[in-house]
């Protein structure tokens, strides 16, 4: 049975659609999470507790770096903290969901892949054709803000939480999920927000933003940058900093996607009167 235009299909044809994308995107996930459950050695003792050894490569750097700046807050990586599972089913349930989390993190060019499919026969050939790279560019921002979250955002949150304390007679002994938790969401709160510039071009090509909305709103983006950085990360002005210089470079770049969407309409518009 050949596959129907998708001017021809009904509200209905393109649910059952959008379900069979949907139903290959959690397979895709399902099979990477089943690797990442196989290599829970790997996962658990090199990835995941990685960013709570003194020897991290970005302790080192930051150290270095700031040092260089006259003070040492990040030279301190002494960390007297222990990580436990209060709960019978903590380690397992622990295991699971981030295999979970890497699965989705490693399938993430596949799931994209399956939006573009899904959203791709509505678009005009030319759009398609400027649009061939949606596929790589997402995907590569979403794996440098994954990397940016694990490298930069990780260590700074656990080399604050980890060392501070109220008084010499309290310990420092975390549940296994809530240190899991932070890592999580360090991790895949980046990977989404350097998906920023994608956003913005989806955006302007429905006609929703233009660069003058977002120049308008700069000031007040700012502001919701920092408060992001700040919540994101400790209480610490050099680690919201840290954090906050790659967002405003995000929104800045996407202000100028946002020209070249506008400049590339026009001239389409100009060919075809």
């Amino acid at each position: 049975m050949a596959k129907k235009n998708v001017n021809e299909m009904s509200f209905l044809d393109h649910l059952e659609e959008l379900r069979w994308h949907l139903i290959r995107c959690v397979v895709a996930v399902i099979i990477a999470a089943t690797v990442a459950f196989l290599l829970k050695g790997f996962i658990f003792e090199v990835l995941i507790f990685g960013p709570s050894k003194p020897d991290f490569l970005t302790y080192d750097i930051l150290c270095k770096a700031s040092q260089l700046l006259g003070f040492e807050s990040f030279c301190n990586t002494e960390f007297d903290f222990e990580v436990q599972s209060r709960t019978m089913a903590g380690q397992f349930s622990a295991h699971i969901w981030t295999s979970i989390t890497f699965g989705f993190i490693t399938a993430f060019p596949y799931i994209i892949y399956e939006l573009w499919k899904f959203i791709s026969p509505a678009m005009h050939a030319n759009e398609r054709k400027y649009s061939r790279g949606f596929i790589v560019v997402s995907s590569l921002l979403f794996f440098i803000g994954v990397l940016f979250g694990y490298y930069i955002i990780c260590p700074l949150s656990i080399n604050f939480l980890g060392t501070y304390s109220v008084a010499d007679r309290v310990h420092n002994d975390f549940d296994l999920n809530s240190y899991i938790g932070l890592i999580r969401a360090s991790v895949l709160a980046s990977g989404l927000i350097f998906e920023l510039p994608i956003i913005i071009y989806f955006l302007t090509k429905v006609g929703i933003v233009t660069p003058e909305i977002l120049k308008t709103y700069r000031k007040y983006a700012l502001v919701v940058v920092l408060i992001l950085a700040a919540i994101i990360t400790p209480p610490d002005v050099a680690s919201q900093v840290i954090v906050a210089i790659p967002i405003i470079i995000l929104y800045q770049i996407s202000i100028y996607i946002s020209k070249i969407v506008l400049r590339n309409q026009k001239r389409r518009e100009k060919e075809n009167s």
